[in-house]
């Protein structure tokens, strides 16, 4: 069997999966967030902070158990079964293939409220059309400038948030140190975990890395702390700047919320930082859109392959350019649908398929130590039952916390992949295709 070789360091893979979390979505979704939770957006970070770590810890154990390529479908259908193994790539596959619509419609709003008289859609396929094109013809291009764009957004992202606190600092009846951003009076704590089950998909990317497993020097070691790391990093950034934010603009009340950033940037810092933040903020939508677009594309085209989707249309590659033409194209038509979504409805539709991957990840970790591994001292009985069971609630009242829509989206995809699961393996009798991830 083919093997990837293992060149990554800890550092990097680090680096890796902060870079893949997209750190300025912070303030891309603060205005739903603000909206969502009457202005506790700081709070809603912390719940799902801590949800997150729980199932971080998870991810890292079973990347210890099963350092190879696959993540979650790997995970259960060694741990548990080949069949909710499916299912759980089949969460994954809802997040890859969905993402990249949630992503250029944040950019689009973002668009659209700098430039009012160019319609939102027009922006949207915009988007589509260029990242489709870079993605057909190869990433060569993209890779060589993927880390200075990467750093542009740190640096606007940073530039935010130290712009907030100074117009902070300018306002005498603003204090610097507040408890206000986590706690209100008349607001319920549904309402928190609302927010939390979007602001979730700001950390979309801490279990990516788990797919780098056999490119990383001493995996069982270094990928459990890259996992856990990742989230902790990650968490801080989306608290801290949700923080300040919050301080700097209390309000709920925007012009538009999908893209309330826009306005806090021209009261922070005028029109001049206005520019450079719709830089910024582009800049990281479109390389994170780009590879998401490939991250679905290589999945689609590994199902193919491996007999799990129709070979003929995923499984094959442009014999001009060596691409999964078919699966990217798939992608740019699924993303259309953001002509008529909303960033809410997209984004919490995308957490469904996360929390049902997350869900089954925390299981798993039961299944393969406490129940088949049968490690029941009383340390295993934390690590491998109680914070499991933790993270397994957590992200299962999560998921019954977003919006009613994007459940109903949910479980019907969920409803779709039953259906396929039953085609595929006749009738629930045999076994499905097992997926090659490492080989995508």
């Amino acid at each position: 069997m083919a093997r990837l070789k293992r060149t990554l360091s800890l550092g990097s893979v680090v680096l890796f999966g902060i870079a893949y979390m997209t750190p300025i979505i912070v303030l891309g979704t603060f205005g739903i967030l603000a909206e969502t939770t009457q202005g506790l957006v700081p709070s809603a970070y912390l719940v799902a902070s801590v949800a997150m770590l729980f199932t971080a810890l998870s991810y890292g154990r079973m990347a210890a158990a099963f350092p190879v390529a696959g993540s979650a479908y790997t995970y259960v259908r060694k741990s548990i079964s080949p069949k909710l193994g499916f299912l759980a790539g089949w969460g994954v596959l809802l997040d890859y293939l969905f993402l990249p619509m949630a992503i250029w419609l944040i950019g689009a709003a973002y668009l659209h409220s700098a430039f009012p008289a160019v319609p939102q859609a027009l922006w949207v396929l915009a988007f589509i059309g260029v990242t489709t094109a870079i993605n057909v013809i190869g990433l060569n291009l993209a890779k060589s400038v993927n880390n200075v764009l990467m750093l542009v957004q740190f640096l606007v992202l940073a530039a935010f948030v130290v712009l907030a606190v100074h117009y902070v600092l300018g306002d005498p009846s603003k204090p610097l140190w507040s408890l206000q951003p986590f706690f209100k009076d008349g607001v319920q704590f549904p309402l928190i975990m609302s927010g939390a089950a979007i602001a979730c998909y700001s950390f979309l990317g801490f279990d990516a890395v788990s797919t780098l497993t056999e490119e990383t020097h001493e995996p069982r070691k270094n990928i459990p702390r890259a996992i856990l790391l990742i989230t902790l990093i990650g968490g801080f950034i989306f608290i801290a700047a949700s923080y300040f934010v919050q301080l700097a603009h209390p309000s709920i009340e925007f012009q538009n919320a999908d893209s309330a950033a826009y306005e806090i940037a021209r009261n922070i810092g005028g029109d001049l930082f206005v520019s450079l933040f719709l830089i910024g903020l582009i800049v990281g939508q479109f390389t994170s859109g780009l590879s998401a677009q490939a991250s679905a594309s290589r999945l689609l085209f590994a199902m193919g392959r491996d007999g799990v989707l129709p070979k003929a249309f995923f499984g094959t590659l442009s014999e001009r350019f060596g691409t999964p033409v078919g699966s990217i194209v798939l992608c740019s038509v699924v993303a259309l649908l953001a002509l008529e979504m909303d960033v809410t409805t997209s984004t919490s539709f995308i957490n469904f398929g996360a929390f049902l991957a997350f869900s089954l990840v925390n299981l798993s970790v039961i299944f393969h130590y406490w129940i088949g591994g049968k490690q029941r001292g009383p340390r295993e009985l934390v690590l491998f039952l109680v914070f499991p069971l933790i993270g397994l609630v957590a992200d299962l009242w999560l998921m019954v916390s977003l919006d009613h829509l994007a459940i109903y989206l949910g479980l019907s995809w969920l409803t779709v992949g039953i259906i396929y699961l039953g085609l595929l393996t006749g009738g629930f009798r045999q076994q499905p295709p097992e997926m090659h991830f490492e080989e995508a």
